[in-house]
């Protein structure tokens, strides 16, 4: 199929662009009533509280995926994400489920950073250098094929959760860490593990090139050049104005920050951990939050009796989780409803096995 073909086939049609949004919550409503269990709705944190709120869970990627492949009476997974969680769905869930994204257009712009025959090529060009003392690592924010190149390649997927117990395992394995695609994670967990930044390099996968001044052999870790387009927003000019504006304000960042943002804040932790924080933090208390937009004001109407404000006063949402909205949501639904599966997502039998191997690892030191 052509991409105009595709485009046109997978282009929303104008009659849900024009219903009304009760019209529209009704529908969706009453297509959740139809298919009871057999219909299972995945919410990422990230998604729009219009879709958000028809999600059977919530949560981060991976435990959205680990969630859906334990519902087995459930034939249809819709996932309100991106194309890499889908992707990991499909991965984990059963022959009979499938999985669909209401939007194929919701990538992820730092998934893509890492496309699979950069990777391939960068391989060949690090052992050549470094011989045999790489372990891959991957974000599970990647693609199904990345998670496949480092389960072939002895390595594991990480979470924002766990990437401190998975790199000190990589290091028992192997003197070197391949990390894809987010440099900012790698960077800030390899930091906090104790290793010096003057250790860590950057693999430019544009330049096929490797950037870092001084003796390779001092390399501990080889960061991929890749980062969030959400969390490269927050910037340590926000935190100086947090400080003069409010001393008292605490500063709760993501791990995708950038360095200098992380060392700046009063803590930093996984999507999972900045709202337990907050849902743990007394009433009264004061936060500047530096992730994506949608969970921010989510915070904030949770917790009325705390102030809670983004670290960028501009907000920063997800534009790729975005829009999977609620037009997009029930157009799927109701194709289900009429016996038609669109925008399914599959993952190729010989990758989906090798990326099962990289996300077993890593969840056999969960």
């Amino acid at each position: 199929m052509d991409i105009l073909a595709f485009m046109k086939q997978n282009q929303l049609p104008e009659k849900y662009q024009q219903m009304t949004k009760e019209a529209l919550e009704a529908r969706a409503q009453a297509v959740k009533t139809y298919f009871g269990e057999k219909l299972f709705i995945l919410g990422h944190h990230y998604q729009r509280d219009e879709v958000f709120q028809f999600a059977d869970v919530s949560g981060d990627s991976l435990q959205l995926s680990q969630v859906a492949a334990r519902q087995k009476a459930a034939d249809y997974i819709v996932f309100c994400g991106v194309h890499f969680m889908a992707e990991t769905a499909d991965v984990l869930s059963s022959d009979h489920q499938q999985v669909i994204l209401p939007d194929l257009r919701a990538g992820c712009p730092m998934a893509d950073m890492a496309d699979i025959h950069q990777a391939e090529r960068a391989w060949v060009q690090l052992q050549d250098t470094f011989g045999d003392t790489i372990t891959p690592l991957t974000y599970v924010n990647s693609t199904a094929a990345i998670k496949a190149f480092c389960g072939r390649n002895e390595g594991a997927t990480v979470t924002s959760t766990n990437a401190k117990k998975v790199l000190t395992w990589a290091f028992t394995r192997k003197e070197r860490i391949l990390f894809l695609p987010d440099q900012h994670l790698g960077r800030n967990t390899a930091y906090d593990l104790g290793i010096l930044l003057s250790e860590m390099a950057v693999w430019d996968p544009e330049k096929e090139a490797l950037i870092y001044e001084g003796d390779v052999a001092k390399i501990k870790v080889i960061l991929w050049k890749g980062h969030c387009s959400v969390h490269q927003n927050f910037t340590t000019a926000n935190i100086e104005q947090i400080r003069k504006a409010d001393p008292e304000m605490r500063i709760l960042v993501h791990p995708e920050c950038c360095r200098e943002v992380v060392e700046l804040a009063d803590d930093n932790g996984s999507t999972h951990y900045i709202i337990q924080t907050i849902e743990q933090a007394p009433a009264g208390s004061k936060w500047a939050i530096g992730t994506e937009m949608n969970l921010v004001k989510r915070l904030i109407a949770n917790h009325p009796n705390k102030e809670i404000i983004s670290l960028n006063p501009y907000f920063c949402a997800c534009l790729t989780m975005n829009r999977i909205d609620l037009p997009h949501l029930v157009w799927a639904l109701d194709e289900l409803a009429k016996g038609n599966v669109i925008n399914r997502i599959t993952v190729a039998k010989a990758v989906a096995d090798e990326a099962k191997l990289a996300l077993d690892r890593m969840l056999r030191l969960s």
